[in-house]
């Protein structure tokens, strides 16, 4: 589970009474897919054929362009979550990293989800003796693409739920 039980309303669209911005919203949806496409190559190096997670990543980027509705970005999103359903490891971790990218669309807060399923993919891709460097060093390069206007709270919400994301935050 990646989501707190009480919803953090800097994550609740100003319009749905909370105070995120659509702009804000739309720079969270970037960079979740830009996390989801750091380790897209290690679900497609396992499953060549199947588009699933890249067209949820596509279709994050093309919310944010206004060029699909918010149900057709969550749809493939949930479309990349079942392609990562019989698989395990890094390929595993990669597929939800971008199922998690593209429903930001729906639920800002998801953008976490994106992020830490993308340490764990590079975590699992990693020899076990560098598993943990290989997370630490996924982790920075996310923090590196924050834009500035959401840098803040991302850092923020990266303190406050490091716990129910497996812990993969502290880099």
């Amino acid at each position: 589970m990646i989501l707190p039980k009480v919803r953090d309303p800097r994550f609740v669209t100003i319009r749905r009474g909370g105070t995120l911005t659509d702009s804000d919203h739309r720079l969270l949806a970037l960079w979740a897919a830009a996390c989801a496409e750091h380790v897209l190559d290690l679900f497609e190096s396992a499953q060549p054929e199947d588009p699933r997670p890249r067209q949820a990543i596509e279709h994050a980027r093309a919310w944010v362009h206004g060029e699909v509705k918010m149900m057709q970005a969550r749809t493939a999103g949930g479309h990349a979550m079942g392609a990562a359903r019989d698989l395990r490891g890094a390929a595993r971790h990669a597929a939800y990293a971008a199922g998690q990218a593209a429903v930001v669309a729906h639920v800002a807060a998801h953008e976490l989800g994106a992020a830490a399923y993308a340490i764990k993919a590079a975590r699992a891709a990693a020899p076990q003796d560098e598993s943990e460097a290989a997370g630490r060093l996924e982790c920075q390069w996310q923090r590196d693409q924050l834009p500035e206007a959401i840098r803040e709270l991302v850092l923020d919400d990266q303190r406050l739920r490091n716990d129910i994301c497996w812990s993969v935050f502290a880099c």
